[in-house]
């Protein structure tokens, strides 16, 4: 298996479900979220946190029983900051049948040093054109994000300089 990717499997046991067996969210959540961690953490050589969580798409309920598959591959590599596809799959096991995705994902770790600081990673290897065109979509997502907090920050400061600017009385234009 590539360095970029791995997988990790769990049957869902009924101390993770509410009463009528569905699996909590924030279960399988934990579980993306720590598979994310341990690509990132292997592709990295580094300790590494969460910083944002993208697109999180519940397509199918979890229950009591199943089978889970966490896939994490890592898509998009910035300066400090990796990008990891993360999907679930489920799997009836008491049914044939293939697994069925059942969440979706895209987790943004940053990879930090001893000093809890951002730590540079390597690039990411774009073998294949599937890996080039994920690269690519990783990359808009990533602009996109920093154009958000750009304009949000800019909002910010706007707000923050009219709320120091002494207001005109609403009634001065009256006569």
């Amino acid at each position: 298996m590539a360095q970029n990717k791995i997988v990790i499997s769990q049957v869902m046991m009924p101390s993770q479900a509410n009463p009528n067996g569905n699996v909590h969210g924030g279960e399988i959540m934990k579980m993306m979220d720590s598979t994310a961690y341990a690509a990132a953490r292997r592709y990295a050589r580094s300790n590494v946190v969460t910083a944002r969580v993208d697109e999180l798409e519940f397509h199918l309920p979890i229950l009591i029983g199943d089978l889970v598959t966490c896939s994490a591959e890592i898509v998009f590599v910035g300066h400090s900051s990796m990008e990891i596809a993360v999907n679930v799959d489920v799997e009836d096991l008491e049914q044939e049948g293939k697994p069925q995705r059942a969440l979706t994902a895209y987790f943004t770790m940053v990879a930090l040093d001893r000093n809890a600081r951002p730590k540079a990673v390597p690039p990411l290897i774009l073998d294949t054109e599937e890996a080039k065109r994920a690269f690519e979509d990783g990359r808009r997502r990533y602009e996109a994000h920093k154009e958000r907090k750009r304009v949000q920050r800019e909002k910010e400061k706007a707000r923050l300089v009219a709320k120091k600017s002494p207001r005109e009385p609403e009634d001065s234009h009256k006569k």
